[in-house]
């Protein structure tokens, strides 16, 4: 397996045209051909992305996150002082059919989508805060935040603070080897 920092940016798998095939996948790919993807994360969002070295361990790291036995931790800024510094967001998420690529709340049809969150700094009418996604929907930190009204900055679809980029970092990810059954654990600090 391969763990590595993607730029805020930098699409995780081709797009659709031309304009859209440099991603991560294919850089990726020039030097170790036989990296496949395990999940992804949006074009503007940095951090970290697990790649499998191979069909098997792709089949086995893509269980596990199917599973929800991978520790996700994402680290953001986003507008106004939380009121709690610890909770739980459990709002079902499901596509904005007419206004893709956006998500919306949906509490009859969307599907459930939980995400923990920690606030551990503040200043200037900015909180820092720890993500937990329990779920892995398209967009549910995003979404979330902005639901409870504490829009990520620099997100354009849903209504954060127009900054030089989305303060959404993939900081750590935790789970056991596959193949050896250690615990890892790995981590890359935000910049921002």
């Amino acid at each position: 397996m391969l763990v590595v920092n993607k730029p805020a940016g930098l699409l995780t798998v081709p797009g659709r045209g031309e304009d859209k095939a440099d991603c991560l996948i294919t850089r990726v790919q020039k030097t170790y051909s036989d990296a496949l993807i395990v999940h992804r994360l949006d074009m503007s969002t940095s951090g970290l992305v697990l790649l499998a070295r191979g069909v098997e361990m792709q089949r086995q790291l893509s269980k596990m996150f199917r599973e929800r036995k991978v520790q996700k931790r994402y680290i953001a800024l986003v507008s106004g002082r939380l009121l709690n510094e610890t909770g739980e967001i459990d709002l079902p998420l499901m596509t904005d059919w007419p206004n893709r690529p956006r998500q919306k709340v949906d509490m009859l049809d969307g599907k459930p989508s939980q995400t923990r969150y920690r606030l551990i700094g503040f200043a200037n009418d900015v909180s820092r805060v720890e993500l937990e996604p329990v779920t892995g929907r398209s967009h549910q930190l995003r979404l979330h935040m902005a639901a409870i009204g504490h829009p990520i900055m620099g997100d354009e679809l849903y209504g954060g603070e127009q900054v030089e980029r989305l303060m959404l970092h993939a900081q750590s990810l935790s789970f056991v080897h596959p193949l050896r059954g250690e615990w890892l654990h790995l981590e890359c600090a935000a910049i921002f």
